[in-house]
């Protein structure tokens, strides 16, 4: 069976994508922030592999024992937090860049061996704020404006390897973290107006089930009119 690593699997899109996976018999290595988390995630689906490491914390995921083959990892994970560029600290800016950006980075750079074995893909969730930044985004937008980077250069260096690279980029999806964001932008918040998750989730699947005599390097999942 194929062997997924999924980060950002306890809520969202990555919930929903590993609800989809497991559902079919796939096998889920799925990374938690604790040991707690961990043990609530293999409950959840039906005893998935856990890893155990926190994103905020970066050089931490190098003690990391990956599978020897991997037929794709999901980076579903992320953090925001909105503010004009005046007000931002610098450890928000830190945080933006280390979770959304740096930790994508250094779990690719780990998982390339076994991903090159099973000719896997890499799938980034984006966002929108990968492709334009709004006021008071900038610390999200600048990391994903940087994920973006790193899909398209990893894209170009593993040509040769048969790793398939994909960037999602999703319009507001119904998930917790748009409820916070709706909470720091004094809004209120109706999941029934955004995308559903599972509908990104079914987007991510088809790219991680598409034959090998395509691939698909970006995706823009929007809502619906």
């Amino acid at each position: 069976m194929p062997t997924h690593l999924i980060t950002g699997a306890g809520s969202g899109i990555g919930a929903a994508l590993a609800e989809v996976l497991r559902a079919r018999g796939d096998d889920l290595v799925l990374l938690a922030r604790s040991e707690r988390r961990a043990e609530q995630l293999s409950e959840q689906y039906d005893g998935a592999q856990t890893l155990v490491a926190d994103l905020a914390d970066v050089p931490s995921l190098a003690a990391l024992e990956l599978p020897d083959s991997l037929d794709s990892v999901v980076h579903a994970a992320g953090v925001v937090d909105l503010g004009t560029i005046s007000e931002l600290t610098a450890a928000q800016w830190r945080e933006h860049l280390d979770v959304n950006l740096l930790a994508p980075a250094e779990l690719t750079r780990l998982a390339l061996p076994a991903l090159r074995a099973a000719r896997g893909t890499v799938v980034f969730v984006n966002s929108g704020a990968g492709l334009r930044a709004n006021p008071e985004w900038s610390a999200y937008a600048a990391s994903k404006h940087g994920l973006r980077a790193l899909a398209d250069a990893l894209r170009a260096e593993e040509l040769g390897s048969g790793v398939r690279v994909t960037t999602v980029f999703p319009g507001r999806t119904a998930t917790p973290m748009q409820a916070r964001v709706h909470e720091q932008e004094g809004k209120e918040y109706d999941g029934g107006d955004w995308i559903r998750p599972e509908t990104v989730a079914d987007a991510i699947r088809h790219v991680l089930d598409l034959p090998r005599d395509a691939t698909i390097p970006d995706l823009t999942v929007s809502p619906g009119p």
